[in-house]
């Protein structure tokens, strides 16, 4: 059983039970050969196992709260889960006290009757696309473990978990590209909603302005039922896919979006593009010079170090030594910004958004590599400037989601046994359910190639 539409088909059916999915997710995440241990910085095994019992019998009496009860996720490590506590990947709130409730996209899993098995590890704070946790260990991408590559992030041990199968899928936070670069490093698919239509509150922060909580799972269909579950829909619904004859997609002429793509990404990018004009898609190159101004707008530190140093500076004075110094440098970048400089930054990100926005609205969605190199080995990131540099690298082109608040998703593209390889979509503001039924013909398209 790959999907969440496959385990809830088995369950109605009866050919499995909830209590044997959860078992079968813990097995995974308890092999001592796997990854779950540094997947994971807290397994919820008896609790989950009670649950599962518990939903079992509410199915055999007929009174399942949704088709999907019984069904194991996993949520990342700062999301507020009742009496757990949210150390966001850090050493620096070990001892802080347990969350008084659920957040209230984790309550929205839990009344659907979906098990949280555990909690997923992820970058310190949540500030770096590697994956890499000095802490609670890296979990490496499920593509030549032999070598040790990374997971991506900060979202590492959800997209980890998603391709292991240690669950059907999990929640993961993007502020800058941290659901869709471990779902490209990782081989799964990730989704970055319009931040707004999906509650942030009882999450972590890291900039509150880009922050939005999305899912990572095995298909297109599981991170929209994932995602119309944690917005809020009464009645979810995963959407049909759209008929790809005559849907245009915009591919940026001459930006940064496709420079310096490594050779397996861009023969698999090609690849996909190939596919999907022989099924009927117009892919039309457009100029966006606008692209151009985003890093210079960003040059300072930008929303993420800004308001993370806004949040962390009390935390820091007080417990600087227990950051990891790569992740406390990127915080303290925000120290030197004025209040000028980010009134300044809303200003750009207002006039910038709406220029692109009108270069793009001819489109269903603009496409480009979700990451233009395929997952670093974490050796190559053990010097400080390769880290950074390597970092810039893989968030580069999510990023420019999160500031112009977007939707959009990766998707696998590469053949078996290959490097893994996203493909990002990317839909206009509020286009979610667009985006959604676009990606999932596209999904079956290149399945079919």
């Amino acid at each position: 059983m790959d999907t969440i539409a496959d385990a809830a088909a088995a369950l109605a059916a009866g050919r499995t039970s909830a209590l044997a999915l959860v078992e079968a997710a813990l097995a995974r995440a308890e092999d001592p050969a796997g990854e779950g241990r540094r997947t994971f910085t807290a397994l919820h095994a008896e609790t989950a196992r009670a649950e599962a019992r518990a939903l079992d019998a509410l199915r055999a009496a007929g009174r399942a709260p949704s088709p999907w009860a019984g069904i194991p996720v996993t949520v990342k490590d700062l999301f507020d889960e009742a009496g757990q506590p949210t150390p966001a990947g850090s050493v620096a709130l070990a001892d802080a006290p347990p969350a008084l409730a659920d957040a209230p996209v984790v309550r929205r899993l839990r009344r659907q009757g979906f098990i949280v098995i555990g909690r997923t590890n992820m970058v310190e704070f949540a500030f770096s696309g590697l994956g890499v946790n000095p802490h609670y260990g890296t979990p490496l991408s499920p593509w030549d473990r032999a070598t040790g590559r990374l997971p991506g992030g900060s979202s590492s041990g959800a997209g980890v978990a998603a391709a292991d199968r240690m669950g059907f899928g999990g929640l993961g936070t993007d502020t800058g590209g941290s659901c869709r670069v471990p779902a490209a490093l990782c081989g799964v698919v990730g989704y970055k909603p319009t931040a707004r239509r999906v509650p942030i509150e009882g999450v972590l922060p890291l900039a509150p302005s880009l922050d939005s909580v999305g899912p990572l799972a095995r298909s297109v269909a599981c991170c929209a039922l994932l995602d119309a579950v944690i917005a809020g829909a009464e009645v979810p619904t995963p959407p049909a896919p759209r008929p790809l004859a005559g849907l245009r997609l915009g591919l940026p002429r001459g930006t940064f979006l496709t420079d310096d793509i490594d050779l397996t990404v861009g023969n698999a990018f090609q690849r996909a593009l190939s596919r999907l004009s022989a099924a009927g898609v117009r892919i039309e190159m457009f100029d966006l010079p606008e692209l151009a101004e985003i890093p210079q707008v960003n040059a300072k530190g930008g929303f993420a170090a800004s308001e993370a140093w806004a949040w962390h500076q009390g935390l820091i004075a007080e417990r600087a030594s227990q950051y990891d110094p790569r992740i406390l440098a990127r915080i303290r970048r925000g120290e030197g910004m004025s209040a000028a400089d980010y009134i300044a930054l809303l200003a750009a990100r207002q006039r910038i958004s709406a220029a692109i926005a009108a270069r793009t609205a001819h489109f269903d969605a603009v496409v480009t590599p979700t990451c233009p190199i395929i997952p670093p080995a974490l050796a190559e990131v053990a010097a400080e400037a390769d880290y950074n540099r390597i970092n810039l690298l893989l968030l580069r082109n999510p990023a420019v989601g999160n500031f112009l608040d977007r939707c959009s998703i990766s998707l696998p593209i590469h053949r078996p046994g290959e490097a893994p390889v996203g493909l990002m979509l990317t839909g206009e503001s509020m286009a979610d359910a667009a985006l959604f039924g676009l990606a999932a013909a596209v999904e079956a398209a290149l399945a079919e190639g």
